[in-house]
Order: C-alpha cells, then sequence, then structure tokens
C-alpha cells in the first residue's frame, strides 16, 4: 500500500479555509483529518478520539517532554492544543492522506518536519478589507473581536512566503478549484 502524503492548511479567520477543506473533503481524495488532542474538557456531546484525544494538562506535559507532538501550543493556562505524531504516522501508514487545519506557527512547523511529504497551503483573502466584510457577514462575532482577528490576519499574513502555495480566495468556487488541482497533482506524485 502508497503511503499517504500531508496536506496542511492556514490562513487568517475569515479567509475561506474551513469552506475549502469541507469541499475537499467531499472530494475523491482519500483525505482523513488529524484529529487533535486537547487537555480541554470534552464539551457537549464530544468523544474521545472523534472530535480530539482528551488528556488531563499533566499528561499532555508528559507528551511535551516525550517529543510526541509535531505542534502544540497552550492556549490558556493549562489548555493545550497539539497534534500527535502518532495519530499522523497511523493514518499514512494506513495509505490515507492527511489534511491539517493548523495555525500558521503550526503550519510552518509540520512542513518544516515532514519536508517533501507534506504540501502546505496558505490560503489569503484578497484583501483586508474583503475580510473584515467576511468577518462582519458572517454575523458570529462582536465587532471587537472582529477587529482583533484582524489584526492577528496582518500578522499570519506575514507567514504566506513560507508555505508552498498560496491560494487567493476573490472567487470562492474557482479557489476551490484551484486547491483541488494542486492536492490531486502533490497527492499522484
Amino acid at each position: 500500500m502508497k503511503e499517504g502524503k500531508l496536506i496542511i492548511f492556514s490562513a487568517p479567520s475569515g479567509s475561506g479555509k474551513s469552506t475549502i477543506i469541507n469541499y475537499l473533503l467531499q472530494q475523491n481524495l482519500n483525505l482523513a483529518f488529524s484529529i487533535s488532542a486537547t487537555s480541554r474538557a470534552p464539551r457537549g456531546r464530544e468523544k474521545n478520539g472523534v472530535e480530539y484525544y482528551f488528556m488531563n494538562p499533566e499528561e499532555f506535559r508528559k507528551k511535551i517532554e516525550n517529543d510526541e507532538f509535531l505542534e502544540y501550543e497552550e492556549v490558556y493556562a493549562d489548555k493545550f492544543y497539539g497534534t500527535l505524531k502518532s495519530e499522523v504516522e497511523r493514518l499514512i501508514s494506513e495509505g490515507k492522506n492527511v489534511i491539517f487545519d493548523v495555525d500558521v506557527v503550526g503550519g510552518v512547523n509540520i512542513k518544516k518536519f515532514y519536508g517533501n511529504r507534506a504540501l502546505s497551503i496558505f490560503i489569503q483573502p484578497p484583501n483586508i478589507e474583503t475580510l473584515r466584510q467576511r468577518l462582519f457577514d458572517r454575523g458570529t462575532d462582536k465587532p471587537e473581536v472582529i477587529e482583533c482577528r484582524l489584526s492577528k490576519a496582518a500578522y499570519e499574513l506575514s507567514f504566506a512566503p513560507q508555505f508552498d502555495i498560496i491560494i487567493i480566495n476573490d472567487n470562492l468556487q474557482t479557489a476551490q478549484e484551484n486547491t483541488l488541482k494542486v492536492i490531486q497533482e502533490f497527492t499522484n506524485r
């Protein structure tokens, strides 16, 4: 069986990354999501090994010490999120192409770790004003949260040149088609 490949997605909030990923998951690309680990408690009906691998902060720190993460971040005190190397290895050994939806620093780190076995894709909005409008149109955030996301977006956009491919999402259908083509070329190599 052919070993799977890795596809890394990063983008500022509101760029259309999740919409593009959901589109790709409906194509015949043999994609599997990398399930992240977290030290937060399950919410609602979340199940261990489905939405996340849940563990307490001490377990998470032990795995950090043992170098078991590709990347991780302590988002709040004792609230860790990370990508387990064992999860990724399990999926690629099953021949799956692993898709990552990570922040820009995580994306750059995963690419460094896997090199040519990974394709890193940055989804970029056409400009900050378009991004502002998209975030506003979603209707999920207060104006001050939107402004915070926009200031973070400026920082995230500075990472774009470190990615293999930049897809500018000024037209969703075109961005989806371009991303699909790039991934098909990469996975068929």
